[in-house]
């Protein structure tokens, strides 16, 4: 599914025009985006799932194409948890 396919299902679903269920999609993901950049960032979706911030530590790794030895630099990474009703219904 597309973003623009889900704008059109949310503004299905809720009785709205495209653009109200832009807006309302643009705000959700900002929302996200804000909690995640936070020192220890977290967001909850009961039943649905958590978005987790987690730092990934610099570790070595292989350059596949000459096998050479490379080192990979610490970073941050997006883990998502899904929760229990999502994974019942898939």
């Amino acid at each position: 599914m597309t973003k623009a396919e889900l704008i059109e299902m949310m503004a299905k679903d809720a009785g709205i025009s495209k653009a109200a269920a832009a807006a309302a999609l643009t705000s959700f993901t900002d929302g996200v985006t804000k909690s995640l950049k936070k020192k220890n960032g977290k967001m909850t979706l009961v039943g649905f799932g958590t978005f987790q911030k987690v730092r990934r530590k610099a570790r070595k790794g292989r350059n596949p194409q000459t096998g050479e030895a490379i080192k990979i630099k610490a970073s941050n990474v997006v883990k998502f948890k899904p929760g229990k009703k999502l994974s019942e219904a898939v």
